[in-house]
């Protein structure tokens, strides 16, 4: 089982950032590689640590920032918002620090580091992965540039969604093609049984509910989540590997 740590990473003008941040379970014999994780819209949370695990369960030391910090916790979801269709702002800047933060550490080889996000947090790595230096990026039923320009210079790409997702299996799709179109190495798959946040599992919720009944169809589906970590893993494998090459 990985080993989880609550921490805090040094962030813009001596703010700390709070994180999580997921190791393997054994100690390796030579340097890891690391990866940035980003969360849903509900934030840093229990699941969101699984997810950490598991890639560290895999062989790869991930992080964790928490991108709404303390206050209120609606006007932080705003902001973080905002950073992300602006692609400038507070939670861009602590992502930079997080990734700094994670190339520093002993544990990691920082020629190979890669980016993965869920909902809110695939939207953030898909744009942040054109920015920084990534070996691969994993965005799950997150936003999508609408200019195929806003693409350029990304790194490999592997994506998921769910087809009974109305709001986001398009974007999906758009993806898939302008990747095509810019001749990035990529897998993206639009899952015909699943909703939203598929690979996410949350505690029953009011929020939970009426979007497993709404246009999005939220919910965890487990043939779909186990196929996109098989791909997922798989991709990242590949490519940081030849990163280290």
């Amino acid at each position: 089982m990985a080993k989880l740590q609550e921490l805090e990473i040094p962030g813009a003008n001596g703010r700390a950032i709070a994180a999580a941040l997921a190791l393997p379970d054994e100690p390796a014999n030579s340097a890891l590689p690391g990866l940035l994780v980003i969360h849903e819209i509900f934030g840093l949370n229990d699941d969101i640590r699984r997810i950490a695990g598991r890639f560290a369960d895999a062989g790869y030391v991930a992080v964790v920032p928490d991108l709404f910090g303390s206050g209120f916790r609606p006007a932080c979801i705003l902001r973080v918002f905002q950073a992300l269709y602006a692609r400038k702002g507070q939670a861009f800047d602590d992502l930079d620090a997080a990734r700094e933060w994670l190339a520093r550490r002993p544990e990691v080889d920082s020629s190979r580091l890669g980016i993965a996000g869920f909902c809110m947090g695939g939207g953030f790595a898909l744009m942040y992965g054109i920015r920084a230096p990534f070996g691969a990026v994993a965005t799950f039923y997150g936003e999508t540039p609408s200019r195929i320009d806003e693409l350029e210079g990304i790194c490999p790409v592997v994506a998921g969604y769910g087809a009974r997702d109305r709001l986001f299996a398009g974007k999906g799709r758009r993806l898939d093609a302008m990747l095509d179109e810019l001749g990035i190495d990529h897998d993206v798959v639009i899952y015909p049984e699943a909703g939203h946040s598929y690979m996410n599992k949350h505690e029953p919720s009011l929020f939970e509910r009426l979007g497993a009944i709404g246009p999005m169809h939220v919910g965890y589906n487990e043939e779909a989540a186990n196929d996109s970590w098989r791909r997922m893993l798989d991709f990242f494998s590949r490519n940081l590997d030849e990163a280290q090459g």
